[in-house]
């Protein structure tokens, strides 16, 4: 599988990253231990060299049903976690907390769950608005200085946030989202990144499902999926006229990715990969099946043709793909 490297830095990864918030289970639902465990070895098998987790999904499941996994092939990838949040087992999401103290508390909690004594990408899962940014980045070069971490950087930063940060340390990464229906970050985010020697990680590749091709009009969100309450990131992907016009477009890029004998969701990845700005594109698996659908994405480089008509199936359509809207911070 295709390699780039992040920004500036020595750190490489293969173009697509195994993304593990499902395996959290909080927010997406069981899965199969056994077969998400499967899904992991099969990944690293098939050239996939990075696992995205973070201590909020489940909170904790993930980072340990990865460090199960993983086992002795710990240094065969490049292991992202991210801290930021208090947590707790009855909720999730505590709020928002990058002092110092939190970041050097929790890394320790991710290590032990993760089974490791290092890892060589922490990121501050989302902005606190209130910690100084040399506090964060003091803490992150701590961590670093004592082989704890290889490298830092952030997630849903702004570039006014990211300015800041590289005043007094200097970011290896930023993680935000990015896809067919979201492209807000081609605007400022992703040309301050490339400008900066600053990697960009890719996520919800799959718009959260909306671009796998497995929805219908039928389709609706129990209380407990997040997806239930309309907003994606601060976009009405899941509001319900939003998401039918999307359907109707999601159906005809199945027909126009059935030309080249690929799914939809394999077109939805090729495009997020088809740009060189983006580091990697991380995609949730929870399966051996998931999983080698999604491979299959990494070979096929998208004609212009085919860009050209997949904007033109969502302007007939009615979908939007937001590239002025504000940033979710």
């Amino acid at each position: 599988m295709e390699t780039r490297r992040f920004g500036d830095s020595d750190l490489e990864t293969s173009i697509i990253g195994f993304g593990t918030w499902e395996l959290g289970t909080t927010q997406y639902g069981e899965i199969d231990v056994q077969q998400a465990s499967l899904a992991i070895n099969q990944a690293i098998d098939a050239g996939i060299t990075l696992i995205d987790t973070a201590e909020v999904y489940g909170p904790r499941h993930s980072e340990e049903i990865l460090g199960k996994a993983l086992g002795g092939r710990r240094k065969e990838v490049v292991l992202v976690t991210k801290v930021g949040f208090n947590v707790d087992e009855n909720n999730v999401n505590q709020g928002r907390d990058s002092s110092p103290q939190t970041i050097l508390t929790h890394a320790e909690g991710c290590l032990q769950r993760l089974q490791t004594d290092y890892v060589d990408l922490l990121l501050i899962h989302w902005p606190d608005h209130k910690t100084p940014y040399e506090d964060v980045i003091g803490a992150l070069e701590s961590l670093k200085q004592a082989g704890k971490i290889r490298h830092y950087g952030v997630s849903n930063y702004t570039v006014e946030m990211m300015q800041a940060c590289e005043a007094v340390g200097h970011l290896s990464a930023n993680q935000v989202g990015y896809n067919l229906l979201d492209r807000r970050m081609e605007r400022e985010v992703i040309p301050f990144c490339q400008a900066n020697g600053i990697g960009y990680m890719a996520y919800g590749s799959l718009a959260f499902g909306l671009l796998a091709g497995a929805f219908t009009p039928e389709t609706t969100f129990v209380d407990w999926d997040w997806r239930s309450k309309g907003d994606a990131f601060g976009l009405p992907l899941f509001e319900r006229q939003a998401f039918l016009r999307t359907l109707k477009a999601v159906e005809r890029l199945k027909s126009l990715a059935a030309d080249s004998a690929h799914s939809v969701a394999q077109l939805a990845l090729a495009w997020v990969l088809s740009n060189p700005a983006i580091t990697v594109g991380l995609v949730g698996i929870r399966n051996p099946h998931e999983l080698h659908e999604n491979v299959a994405a990494a070979e096929w480089k998208l004609s212009e043709a085919e860009r050209e008509e997949i904007d033109r199936i969502f302007e007939q359509e009615g979908v939007p793909t937001y590239r002025d809207a504000p940033q979710a911070t």
